[in-house]
């Protein structure tokens, strides 16, 4: 529980200092702890305070209520959760299927499933980071400097190079020697894009043989004269013969595992 708490609190940070630029970890000046309650919570929010003060409790508070409504879906967006709910739900509509499996039942194998591929990336940053700064070894812009670093190199490694250049060339930056030179400013949307064409790709390649079973059963149907009768009613059956004989769901969760390079 206490490597999840610092985990869950680790990655807001970073999403919301780091988004802005890599180098703003380095530029947040020092502030001394809180007097009220001496948490780390209240060490990290006082941070935000301009002139070097730690802002009261009730506006740290409000702070972090406001971040905790937005961070989510960043941090979602910066993770393998997009790519693994897209292609879940082409499966479910490839399939023929309209809400089986229902929505929650897939976000919530989105979710795990995420985190099963971001395991890696979850126990260096909790080595890195936030393990470290629990234990008072390091500042908190050590810390979000250190865990922004992990973030980048995840999804550095998942963005294609054309993305790249296309939002470099909308931003007019100049060109990146190193992968760790890309301002998250670039590397966010670019990612986002890249996530989304690979699962398109994937969705692709799965609609294909469902697809050939609705030609099949369609043509079946208007050589017998049965036009009346809808193939998507006698070809659902048969998708979900084959899918089971293939062992569909395993095949897609291990395969949608296996296309993010390590």
């Amino acid at each position: 529980m206490r490597a999840s708490h610092w985990l869950v609190g680790g990655i807001l940070l970073t999403a919301g200092l780091m988004l802005v630029d890599p180098a703003l970890a380095q530029a947040v000046p020092a502030a001394p702890a809180p007097i009220d309650n001496g948490g780390a919570l209240t060490r990290a929010m006082g941070q935000i305070s301009g002139d070097g003060r730690s802002l009261s409790l009730s506006l740290q508070i409000l702070v972090l209520m406001s971040l905790l409504s937005v961070l989510p879906s960043l941090i979602l967006m910066m993770t393998s959760f997009t790519r693994i709910i897209i292609v879940l739900s082409l499966l479910r509509q490839a399939l023929g299927l309209q809400q089986t499996p229902p929505n929650q039942v897939l976000v919530g194998l989105a979710l795990f499933l995420s985190l099963f591929v971001m395991r890696p990336v979850i126990d260096q940053i909790n080595g890195q980071a936030y393990d470290p700064y629990g234990k008072g070894q390091i500042s908190i812009e050590e810390a979000v400097g250190r865990s922004g670093k992990v973030l980048h190199g995840f999804m550095a490694k998942q963005t294609r190079e054309s993305d790249l250049k296309l939002f470099a060339n909308m931003a007019e930056a100049p060109a990146f020697r190193t992968p760790d030179d890309i301002p998250f400013t670039i590397l966010l949307p670019a990612f986002v894009t890249s996530e989304l064409k690979t699962a398109f790709q994937i969705g692709f390649m799965i609609f294909l043989p469902f697809l050939i079973i609705d030609l099949v059963v369609a043509s079946t149907l208007m050589a017998l004269g049965m036009m009346m009768l809808s193939p998507t009613i006698i070809s659902m059956p048969f998708k979900l013969l084959l899918f089971v004989l293939v062992d569909g769901w395993a095949l897609t969760m291990g395969s949608l595992a296996g296309s993010f390079a390590t």
